[in-house]
């Protein structure tokens, strides 16, 4: 079998590459390893920056988006027994939305269905070779056959733990890492959220997170340790915990009730350099991950894709090698940029195991600091909502 592009991975960024190619005439075919049901089964953020939105309105997708999504016109930063709003709308004019990772897949997976491009789920021993080369290649095992799918280019869109960057020898790339000495315990329940708008929360039992799916579809994360295990936090645990985190007015009007789904997740700055190996490009998690505190790693998804699925047009419209040449580069000052933002935001929410009495001191100044001035409310405000994206 021969394609243009072969896109290993079908979360969004995978479907985002796929869906763009599609309407610009170019073939591509994606293979994972899971089957339709679990990716969609996986529970992930929503906080869409204009570039996200964006992309999706030219993938043809968005329809859903803009009649279920909430504008999101700020943030709450909660410290002291107090909330304080960062009114992105007035310090940028521009806004968040939310709309559920999963929805994102969803629309993308039936789009995808719809215009019956090839997709190869529940691939097995997926490997991919010569991409060092003008003809690589990707071999993978279904229903007890080999495959071999030859192709011009290989989309790594599979994830950290995908099979395309473990697949570059060590001397190809750089890995910097900053594993953080704790993780988020999440809850997803069927109950209206506690806010309007995401709500921050720094407290000295540890960080809290008020977020959402929809209007009757709440999201809500703890700090805990990385020795903590799901079964040690039973709902009523949770949100005992959740309310004393909270300030006492919000924690008085929390709503309740049976968690959907339970899960921990460690805290991680990663990013691979470069992001191109002659005509394999890594893109999404397979290149970086940010902690999720800066709502970042689905937006830096969708700007790789949006520099990986105009190159490739380019090139195959008229040759032009140029934005292939420039991927990464080009990639890494908005990823790097982003690491930054998710790392602050990090460090003066979460309590640090070996901060002591300066490193709280000095936390809360630059809690204090950053809602007293409008310069400090607007950078945040500025990398919240997403920085230019270079063209």
């Amino acid at each position: 079998m021969h394609t243009r592009v072969a896109i290993v991975g079908s979360g969004p960024s995978g479907l985002m590459l796929g869906q763009l190619l599609h309407r610009a005439g170019i073939e591509a075919v994606l293979i994972d390893n899971k089957s339709p049901e679990y990716i969609l089964g996986r529970i992930r953020a929503g906080v869409l920056e204009s570039v996200a939105v964006e992309l999706l309105e030219e993938a043809g997708v968005a329809s859903r988006l803009h009649a279920q999504g909430l504008v999101h016109k700020g943030i709450h930063l909660a410290f002291g027994g107090k909330r304080h709003r960062i009114d992105f709308e007035a310090l940028t004019g521009k806004h968040v939305v939310v709309y559920g990772q999963t929805e994102i897949t969803r629309d993308l997976m039936d789009a995808r269905a719809a215009c019956g491009a090839s997709s190869v789920y529940e691939a097995e021993d997926v490997r991919i070779e010569g991409f060092d080369s003008e003809q690589p290649l990707v071999r993978y095992r279904k229903d007890s056959a080999e495959h071999e799918l030859r192709c011009e280019f290989i989309a790594g869109c599979d994830g950290f733990h995908g099979v395309c960057r473990q697949s570059l020898p060590a001397p190809a790339y750089r890995a910097y890492e900053r594993v953080y000495p704790f993780g988020w315990i999440g809850l997803l329940s069927d109950t209206a959220p506690v806010s309007e708008e995401l709500i921050y929360a720094n407290h000295e039992r540890g960080f809290a997170l008020c977020s959402m799916r929809s209007s009757t579809r709440s999201r809500y994360y703890l700090q805990c340790t990385l020795a903590e295990r799901v079964e040690e936090w039973p709902d009523q645990r949770f949100w005992e915990e959740l309310q004393r985190r909270l300030d006492p007015d919000v924690a008085a009007h929390l709503v309740t009730g049976p968690s959907i789904e339970k899960s921990i997740a460690p805290l991680r700055s990663f990013v691979v350099e470069p992001m191109r190996f002659g005509r394999l490009f890594l893109a999404g998690d397979a290149a970086h991950i940010v902690p999720p505190t800066g709502a970042k790693g689905l937006n830096l998804a969708a700007s790789d894709i949006r520099h990986l699925s105009r190159a490739l047009i380019r090139f195959y419209r008229n040759g032009g090698c140029d934005g292939l040449e420039q991927y990464s580069e080009r990639c890494l000052r908005r990823v790097w940029l982003a690491e930054r933002f998710s790392w602050w935001m990090t460090s003066i929410l979460h309590q640090f195991p070996d901060a002591g009495e300066f490193g709280a001191k000095i936390q809360r100044a630059e809690l204090e600091y950053l809602v007293s001035s409008r310069a400090a409310s607007a950078s945040l405000a500025e990398s919240y909502v997403g920085l230019p994206i270079e063209d």
